[in-house]
């Protein structure tokens, strides 16, 4: 058996020493497995291959396809931002991104296969156009990025996942609210709505600049879908900090938000920090978030309900139903109908169901 990834990256001995574990291959040499294959012979332990990771100084592009409706296409790795919690970068390198051709040859590719939506994905999206690639300095930024992708004939959406507050320039908000492709979701970590546990964090923007942020989205995109990373229990999180951040999310115009606990990570310097946070109240902080997202992803489905959207329907069959996002974001269902699977249809959002799903009617006769 070969360990690959971030693990591998971060602890290969460890891995190595598992029972069953033959190789071990860090970020430099993953790419390679196939080579390793034809030599693998089975150990008493695992054998680690180039886990240095100040080797992984070069970018792989790559995209994957989940189902016939949607695929990720990954344009950046790396990071070099320093935040006191994270890992990333001791796991996945310095910040590099793929070569504008590369990436606009793959999402030919993938509108060639037939699918809809293309999710664009990286470890720090907003940072595209940093570094080299093939010893050649980068001449694009994301903004030019975001433009090519939108000329790509056969893709009817493309969707940016995760990018920094910092790194959401008003450009590239403005280009969104007037794409062909670009729909109006953006997902942007916040992980603290306090200034003082942002400073400790070493973030790169104050709740100030987030605020801004999602502002400008409304403003040029009221339907807009708006998600949020956030992480409890940091070092030095107070009952004080912890209401700023609840209060800051509560009166904020976002849709939905991805809650996180903050643990342990080793070699990070959040682990040397005061203020310790039992775990016990962590567990309770996050219980308050997930219930405040339950209360925001309602009301963005209220005032959703009336509108017309268009669907785009995934390929499986969940208990009888057939479910699909709108270009904001918003899960709707029906009875199950093989022929809308990876079709778009227009549609009216009518009520939202027991499971917090949405109901529709076509706008047309669906044939």
């Amino acid at each position: 058996m070969a360990a690959i990834g971030c693990y591998a990256q971060l602890k290969p001995q460890e891995l190595a020493d598992v029972d069953g574990v033959d190789l071990v291959l860090g970020a430099t040499e993953k790419f390679k497995i196939t080579s390793y294959l034809n030599d693998l012979s089975k150990n008493d332990f695992g054998e680690v291959h180039s886990c240095d990771i100040n080797d992984a100084d070069f970018y792989v592009g790559s995209y994957s396809i989940g189902d016939r409706t949607r695929a990720f296409l990954k344009v950046q790795d790396g990071c070099d931002y320093k935040c006191t919690y994270c890992t990333i970068p001791l796991a996945r390198g310095i910040s590099r991104s793929d070569a504008l051709e590369n990436v606009l040859q793959n999402a030919k590719e993938i509108s060639e296969k037939g699918i809809k939506e293309i999710v664009l994905t990286g470890v720090n999206i907003g940072d595209y156009g940093k570094g080299e690639f093939g010893n050649k300095r980068h001449e694009h930024t994301f903004y030019e990025l975001v433009q090519a992708l939108d000329t790509v004939k056969g893709i009817d959406r493309l969707r940016i996942s995760s990018i920094e507050p910092n790194l959401l320039k008003n450009e590239t908000i403005d280009f969104v609210a007037k794409s062909r492709t670009f729909v109006p979701h953006f997902h942007i970590p916040l992980q603290s709505g306090s200034n003082t546990i942002l400073k400790l964090m070493k973030r790169r923007y104050m709740s100030e600049l987030y605020v801004d942020r999602v502002s400008r989205i409304k403003e040029v995109m009221p339907h807009a879908c708006i998600g949020v990373d956030v992480i409890v229990g940091f070092p030095g999180e107070t009952e004080d900090e912890f209401l700023t951040t609840y209060n800051f999310l509560n009166n904020l115009d976002i849709s939905y938000l991805h809650v996180f606990t903050y643990s342990e990570r080793e070699n990070t310097a959040a682990t040397e920090m005061e203020g310790v946070v039992p775990k016990k109240i962590r567990a309770k902080r996050s219980k308050m978030l997930r219930g405040l997202s339950a209360k925001k992803r309602r009301a963005f489905y209220e005032n959703q309900i009336g509108s017309t959207r268009t669907v785009l329907f995934e390929a499986d069959n969940k208990s009888g139903y057939i479910h699909g996002f709108t270009e904001n974001y918003v899960k709707v269902k029906a009875p199950w109908n093989p022929e809308l699977v990876n079709t778009l249809q227009e549609v009216t959002l009518t009520k939202i169901d027991d499971d917090g799903t949405v109901r529709f009617e076509f706008t047309k006769v669906f044939a």
